[in-house]
This record gives C-alpha cells, sequence and structure tokens, in this order.
C-alpha cells in the first residue's frame, strides 16, 4: 500500500465512478448529507442509458418492486435496500420536479414527456448538492493508498485521463456490459477482481432468444407476429412463469415474455409456452367439435392470428380447410397438448447489443447489505448493476440503482 499526499484541489471524501442512474443518485445523496463528492465518467454524453430506456420514456420505478422481482445467487440481498428506499419515495422525488407520469401496467411507471426529464432531475440533484463532475474522464489505474499524515487511513488514488484523483472512498456504480454502443463496459467487474471480490459469471439479461436457422425456418414467416402466452423455463410447477407477450422475429422470439425469461434461462434447456393459457384446450376443442361447423383454423385465430394458425395446423399435418369436426378426436387432444406444452430450445441470446441488463456481477456474498461497502476492502462500495442483483423487465433494475445508490451514500455520510 502506496503512500500518498492527497492535493485538496483534487481529493474529496468520496469518488463514485459511473453517472448513470446509480452514480449520479449516489453522489447526489452523499454530496446532499455534506461530504465532498467527485463523479467520473467516461462517456461524453450524459446519462444516455436512461434516454433510451422505457422506449425514450424511462420506465422509472415499478410501484411493486421487492427482493423477489430479481434474480440473484441472493436475491434476498436486495430486502434492505429496496425496504429503505422505495419506490414511493422515488415518486416524491419525481413530484417535487414536478415530472408528470402515468402507469402503463403491472405497477410499471413512465414519464409522460421524456426519458430526459429523468435524466434533469438527476443532474439537478448532483448540481444542488456540490458534487464536482470530472466528465468525459476514463480511470486507467485504481490503488488503494495509505495517506501521509494518517498512516491508518485508508484512500484510493485514480489515474485518470484529467490527471490523479483520490479520495477516501470509492463507489463503483460502472453498471454491466448491456448495449456497449453507448460505452458500456466490464470496467467494474475487473475492479472488483482487482481487489479480491468474486464475480458470479455475467452473462446478457432481458434479451432476445435466437434459434438455429435450420431450426428456424418454419417460424421466420412469422416475424412480426405477436401473442400472449405463459411462458415458463421449466415443465414443472417449481419453473419460473410470466403472462406476457411474445414477438416473433427473423431469428427468433423476443417482446416481454422472452426478455423476462431470458434470465432465468439456463443456457441450454427448453423454454415452455402455453399458447392458450386462458383456457383448458383439450376441452375447448373437443366441446368447439360438438357444437361448431366452422374451419379448424377459424376456431384457432379466434385466439391467434391468422397466419400463425395456419402455420400451426401446417406443421401438425392438418390442412387449412379441414373443418373441425372432420378432425379425430385423439388428434385433437394432441393438438391440445402442443399448444398447451409448446417447448423450444433456443441456440442462444442475441447479447449485449440486444439485451437490457446484464445477469451476474460482484457476488453478494462480499458486500454488506445495508451499506453496499465490500466486507474485506474498507471504502470500497459496488451498486446497481455492477452487482449481482437482475430485476425483472418493468422499472425493477432502476428502483435497485435508486435503493443500493441510497444505502450506499447513507452509510457513507454516516461513517
Amino acid at each position: 500500500m502506496t503512500r500518498f499526499k492527497a492535493n485538496p484541489a483534487t481529493h474529496s471524501d468520496v469518488i463514485v465512478i459511473g453517472a448513470g442512474a446509480a452514480g449520479m443518485m449516489c453522489a447526489a445523496h452523499a454530496a446532499a448529507a455534506g461530504l465532498s463528492v467527485q463523479l467520473i465518467d467516461h462517456a461524453e454524453k450524459l446519462g444516455e442509458k436512461i434516454r433510451i430506456s422505457g422506449g425514450g420514456r424511462c420506465n422509472f420505478t415499478n410501484i411493486g418492486a421487492t427482493w423477489e422481482n430479481y434474480v440473484s445467487q441472493n436475491p434476498r440481498f436486495a430486502r434492505y435496500a429496496l425496504t429503505r428506499y422505495t419506490p414511493r419515495d422515488f415518486i416524491d422525488l419525481v413530484e417535487r420536479y414536478q415530472i408528470p407520469w402515468h402507469e402503463k401496467h403491472k405497477g410499471q411507471l413512465f414519464c409522460d414527456d421524456s426519458a430526459q426529464d429523468i435524466i434533469d432531475l438527476l443532474r439537478n440533484e448532483c448540481d444542488s448538492a456540490g458534487v464536482r463532475w470530472r466528465m468525459p474522464c476514463s480511470v486507467t489505474e485504481v490503488e488503494r493508498i495509505a495517506a501521509v499524515e494518517d498512516s491508518q487511513a485508508v484512500r484510493y488514488r485514480l489515474d485518470t485521463s484529467l490527471g490523479v484523483l483520490t479520495a477516501n472512498k470509492l463507489v463503483v456504480a460502472t453498471g454491466g456490459m448491456a448495449i456497449p454502443v453507448l460505452g458500456a463496459t466490464d470496467f467494474g467487474l475487473h475492479l472488483a477482481r482487482q481487489f479480491g471480490l468474486k464475480i458470479i459469471e455475467p452473462r446478457p439479461a432481458l434479451v432476445p432468444l435466437v434459434f438455429s436457422t435450420e431450426q428456424w425456418q418454419k417460424y421466420s414467416q412469422l416475424s412480426g407476429v405477436s401473442l400472449e402466452v405463459s411462458i415458463a423455463n421449466g415443465p414443472g410447477k417449481k419453473a419460473q412463469r410470466f403472462i406476457e407477450d411474445v414477438l416473433f422475429t427473423h431469428r427468433g422470439l423476443s417482446g416481454p415474455g422472452i426478455l423476462q425469461i431470458s434470465s432465468y434461462w439456463d443456457g441450454k434447456s427448453p423454454i415452455y409456452l402455453n399458447l392458450n393459457y386462458k383456457a383448458n384446450s383439450e376441452a375447448w376443442l373437443l366441446e368447439e367439435k360438438r357444437t361448431s361447423k366452422q374451419q379448424l383454423v377459424t376456431i384457432l385465430s379466434s385466439i391467434w392470428p391468422k397466419r400463425f394458425a395456419q402455420l400451426w395446423l401446417e406443421q401438425e399435418g392438418l390442412k387449412n380447410d379441414i373443418k373441425i369436426a372432420e378432425v379425430a378426436d385423439k388428434s385433437l387432444r394432441e393438438l391440445a397438448n402442443t399448444i398447451t406444452n409448446w417447448s423450444v430450445t433456443p441456440s442462444g441470446t442475441a447479447g449485449y447489443k440486444k439485451a437490457e441488463a446484464m445477469k451476474g456481477g460482484v457476488d453478494t456474498k462480499g458486500l454488506e447489505q445495508k451499506t453496499m461497502e465490500a466486507k474485506e476492502v474498507p471504502g470500497l462500495y459496488f451498486i446497481g448493476e455492477a452487482v449481482d442483483m437482475t430485476g425483472w423487465l418493468g422499472g425493477y433494475n432502476f428502483q435497485w440503482a435508486w435503493s443500493s445508490a441510497v444505502v450506499c451514500a447513507e452509510a457513507m455520510s454516516a461513517s
């Protein structure tokens, strides 16, 4: 551990690396509590991931967020932060800035106008509290140091494109690797490894799933078709299930249902879709046979887009002009089973380029639940997406950013 004398012009109580959602929130709260804060980001434009989120309107929280809405080796780790700083707390902040918002569905809250409103809110919170911006600023090296005046004090020395910066405490809020075109990197994971923290292997999450060309050839013609389904990562009752829309694409499946289940997909097993989850398909088809004179494709088109119904019958070996009364009961039962238990095995994901988040990250076992501080590295904190805590689609990841940032800032100011 090197000894180093701090320069008042480039030294602060706290340095936060990463001026995204978690980083700005943490910097603002820490500075408002009286700490001197430097906020570093390598990007030239502020909050690009926030700007594109929610279709440009920023799904800034979910009113029902609890630890059960997160994927992690230990999702319960999120419990304290989410209880300490709740969705209602962030809504109060949004309303203080008179930002109009609406609930879309399932507790998902969006700005009425633009995600830029949230970026402006966070920037103003930082400015009002006196945060010192270092942007654009790239970090090339991070070192723990001992101050000359107090050999016991732990401080951090950063070599950056703006020169040497030092701080008593270091917060890593660099996010994950999703959407690299916006500057996402694995910098935070490298830093965690440098200081001996364990990493849960990262991979794309909230991401479309793709299939081999041969496997998907017959379905590629359905590109653009959307269905509401029940989707699961396994066949049993213990499987994770979602009821959401699934979108057919040229390469595979996307849409909210697929993004949700992708965070639970193990990379090799089938996923299971019930294409008529609102009804007992076998009973429905047998009753239709008893009472209807219509073509089977017309009956299926009452629950699906017609071209999907046509393709489904073709793959089942049934003609599109066949009347349901002409179909054997056995065939209807087999059809009902495939409708209820359609299983497909993706060949992979569309990667970080199309992912909305990263699964994995800094193992929560190495962090203090109430402070986000590394247990074995005093003064080093990890928050937001860099941590192994991935929210469901629908505002949960933003809420984790806000909550983990606030408990971190409160802990630093208290110490």
